[in-house]
């Protein structure tokens, strides 16, 4: 009877032990935007965040990524045609790729995240159903299914040998 207590128990300190808090969840969301980041945006908002004059906006201190997460997801989601930014009177003119097909909810959510809490800015955490619910919203096409799994190379048949 007491291993059956101790075992009904079990999931209870797993569901409330400290790794599982949300500043832990904040932080894996962190860890796997960083990762994204690197990957999709590092190139246009660099390293520190501070993007590239009058092309790519800076993502540092923004209203823009401070503020609406809605908005937020959607511009990643859609992407921009250059010039709808504007931050402190300068216009940022480069295009921005929409990411709604190459990137799933989670990947997005966490990005942004990463972002809102990188570059000296402090912001709540975005959730993958707030970036699905803009997805819907806007009609974007879905991301990918499965982003954590590797990307399977077709196999490839091999020519008969002829002797």
């Amino acid at each position: 009877m007491k291993l059956l207590a101790a075992l009904l128990l079990l999931p209870a300190l797993y569901v409330t032990s400290p790794e599982q808090g949300p500043a832990s969840s904040l932080k894996a969301s962190v860890e796997r935007g960083s990762k994204v980041y690197q990957t999709i945006c590092l190139t246009c908002h660099q390293a520190d965040g501070l993007g590239v004059d009058r092309m790519n906006p800076p993502l540092v201190k923004t209203k823009w990524v401070l503020g609406d997460k809605k908005a937020l997801a959607k511009i990643v989601l859609n992407g921009l045609k250059g010039g709808e930014i504007q931050i402190d009177g300068d216009e940022f003119h480069n295009p921005m790729p929409p990411q709604a097909t190459q990137l799933s909810d989670q990947q997005i959510a966490d990005v942004l995240t990463f972002v809102r809490n990188s570059f000296g800015n402090k912001a709540s955490a975005v959730s993958p159903a707030e970036v699905k619910a803009v997805r819907k919203a806007i009609g974007a096409p879905a991301g990918p299914a499965s982003p954590a799994a590797p990307v399977k190379k077709a196999p490839v048949k091999k020519a008969p040998v002829k002797k």
